[in-house]
């Protein structure tokens, strides 16, 4: 890796002018009653005024409009230090009630009295976060779908209509655009030290987010309306975001490995310690909030030095691209050459999948999207996600540290986290997703026998009824079909002559399911099939669902003599169906985990075959759509689920016959 001690700014010479001297190179001092009348309110026509134009377009010139606004803008912050707590609150904190998040504007103007530079960036990074939002909610007054992106946000026509053209282009200056001062995206990921940051533009974003306050207040008079705040996106299962130990001990030897390891630029360490300090203070989203960004910037070191691309640790000019963790993570880079980073990170693959996992797969946390969109609420982020992105940190700290630093990676202490790390396996790829999907119909199946039944003799007091000869059909061609299977299945599975109950168990999928599987850079055949693999499974499992929900109910009427003669004949074939169900679903998830552990043998099936082998999936997803139809409350066919099970059971057995699945393949 490049000496981190020798990088002094990742910001490029354009973006380092534009943030740290286009707008100190006016000096006349600006009178803030020019743009803050008596009541504290925005003179917003004073603030437009400054906003240049290029003669050939009329689009907004960049460059004059930040040196003309900063001393606008070095006057408003000169303007909030003059005022106590009390009496910004008094002027302003009803004008931040639109954003949703009054109080992290609050804490702000706080952070602006004392210009701590780690600080500043963190609550610019807030208030950006949670003005993105607000303005979306404002955007759904007049539009369907809220954009994604800050800049197309702010460029959008609901908007303007709303507050004005003029005053988005003023935003525009500060934030969302790459030719402006983006200040957004320069700190969130990871390109600005908390040096680079002038408190002037926080304190000047903070002035016109009440402005905009003022200004949506007489809209919604003359306009009737009623602004509503989209729900945060709650975080759930947290459960599954355990994967790295973390105590005090750990904490104070990340606070000593921060200040030596080459994953850290110098430049950025205030930031590190700032978010180890936030997280022993229980302020968990700062913290994550900070490290993000210098995760971000310590791979993009360790990404521009195996791809040998120097250039590329800087913010690149507003008419070219640069570097993320999306390009970092990616398979190819822009001239389709392969990507070295996730070859470094290879061996183990763990930080590329939790990276994955916790950034980018659809499924997981995807914690940086939703804090830099501020779609999470700030006060009640749990600290099980901090505790994993702050463990991360310190793993990966580890893992790219000098030689010399060998008595750090070995410490006792951290030992169990770096065993936790090396063992790390994605959880939100979709792979890892059914394999989760699998174990959880498993159990719910396994209930089964625990249903209460009407004692035998009871049952058979129902007339007009045969015997178990086709429930017994159906269970002799499932034990047909296991045997072919057996040579795909650990052999202490296939002991007994019962191969229903020895093979399909709960322990056999666990242990199949704990077969690593490669997630990175799945092709795309790979993850159709998984798809088609996922939706079977969840078919599997609401129809037991069903069941289970049909069988207590049918058992209550019965006990309480509710059920009319039809309905106890209806009772009785969902009696005599459980008894070859359970054995259909438990085989048809088995051949689901075995497909799943040899999926990457997909891609040696040439176009036509594979073609037939997604015809036969989706035949069997038919199948299971169907027994959720036939199962319900409101059909309750179980005749028909037989002849349907039977017409699937001949079609399972005839393409193992002909070895057309996965794990003829790979064997």
């Amino acid at each position: 890796m490049a000496l981190p001690d020798l990088v002094t700014t990742c910001l490029s010479q354009p973006v380092h002018y534009a943030i740290c001297k286009l707008g100190f190179e006016k000096k006349d001092a600006y009178d803030i009653s020019n743009v803050v009348s008596g009541n504290g309110e925005v003179c917003w026509q004073a603030v437009t005024e400054h906003v240049c134009y290029l003669e050939s377009d009329r689009s907004v010139d960049y460059i004059k409009s930040i040196r003309s606004l900063g001393p606008v803008c070095e006057s408003v912050n000169l303007y909030f230090k003059s005022l106590t707590k009390e009496q910004f609150v008094i002027q302003y904190a009803s004008w931040f009630h639109w954003t949703n998040c009054t109080e992290v504007f609050l804490e702000v103007f706080d952070v602006l009295q004392y210009t701590q530079a780690p600080e500043v960036a963190l609550g610019l990074m807030k208030l950006t976060s949670c003005l993105e939002r607000a303005l979306g909610d404002v955007y759904l007054l007049k539009g369907n779908d809220c954009p994604f992106l800050l800049r197309d946000l702010l460029a959008s026509e609901q908007l303007a209509d709303i507050f004005g053209q003029a005053v988005m282009n003023v935003l525009r200056v500060f934030i969302g655009s790459p030719h402006g001062l983006n200040l957004r995206n320069v700190l969130w990921h990871g390109f600005a030290s908390p040096q680079e940051i002038p408190a002037k533009y926080c304190a000047m974003l903070l002035f016109l987010t009440a402005g905009l306050g003022q200004l949506l207040q007489t809209y919604l008079l003359q306009a009737k309306g009623v602004l509503i705040h989209r729900p945060y996106v709650i975080f759930i299962s947290l459960e599954e975001l355990d994967a790295f130990p973390l105590n005090d001990e750990v904490l104070s030897i990340a606070e000593e490995l921060v200040k030596l390891s080459s994953f850290v630029l110098k430049t950025m360490l205030p930031f590190w310690i700032t978010a180890l300090t936030a997280f022993r203070q229980s302020r968990y989203a700062d913290s994550v909030i900070l490290l993000l960004p210098q995760l971000e910037v310590g791979l993009r070191l360790l990404f521009t030095t195996t791809n040998k691309c120097p250039n590329r640790l800087l913010t690149a000019e507003s008419s070219a691209f640069y570097t993320t963790f999306d390009e970092m993570l990616a398979k190819h880079l822009d001239n389709e050459e392969v990507n070295q980073l996730p070859v470094v990170l290879e061996e183990p693959a763990m930080e590329s999948d939790f990276l994955w996992d916790f950034l980018n797969h659809q499924e997981g946390p995807r914690v940086r999207d939703r804090l830099s969109h501020g779609e999470i609420n700030l006060k009640t982020f749990p600290r099980e996600v901090a505790n994993q992105i702050i463990g991360f940190a310190i793993a990966i700290l580890c893992r790219f540290s000098d030689e010399d630093m060998y008595s750090f990676k070995e410490h006792m202490v951290l030992k169990p986290l770096m065993n936790c790390a090396s063992c790390y396996r994605s959880r939100f790829h979709p792979i890892s997703r059914l394999k989760k999907q699998v174990l959880e119909c498993m159990k719910s199946i396994h209930l089964w026998p625990e249903l209460p039944t009407v004692p035998e003799e009871q049952v058979e007091k129902i007339k007009g009824l045969e015997g178990n000869a086709e429930a017994n059909t159906l269970i002799l061609m499932i034990s047909e079909i296991i045997s072919q299977l057996q040579h795909y299945i650990p052999q202490n599975f296939c002991s007994s002559d019962d191969l229903i109950d020895s093979v399909l168990t709960e322990r056999l999928l666990v242990e199949l399911c704990d077969t690593r599987i490669c997630t990175l850079y799945s092709p795309r055949p790979v993850l159709e099939v998984v798809v088609v693999l996922r939706k079977i499974s969840a078919q599997c499992h609401q129809v037991s669902q069903q069941v289970t929900a049909g069988a207590g109910l049918r058992y209550t009427q019965w006990v309480n003599k509710a059920l009319r003669s039809r309905q106890r004949h209806n009772y009785r074939r969902m009696l005599n169906s459980i008894k070859f169900l359970s054995p259909v679903l438990r085989l048809i998830l088995l051949l689901i985990t075995l497909e799943l552990v040899s999926v990457h043998s997909v891609c040696k099936k040439n176009p036509f075959d594979y073609q037939q082998y997604l015809k036969f999936l989706k035949s069997v997803l038919q199948y299971t759509e169907n027994l959720v139809t036939y199962t319900s409350p409101e059909k309750n066919k179980w005749d028909e689920t037989m002849e349907l099970t039977k017409m699937t059971l001949i079609k399972i057995k005839k393409i193992s016959d002909r070895k057309l699945m996965l794990m003829n393949l790979a064997s």
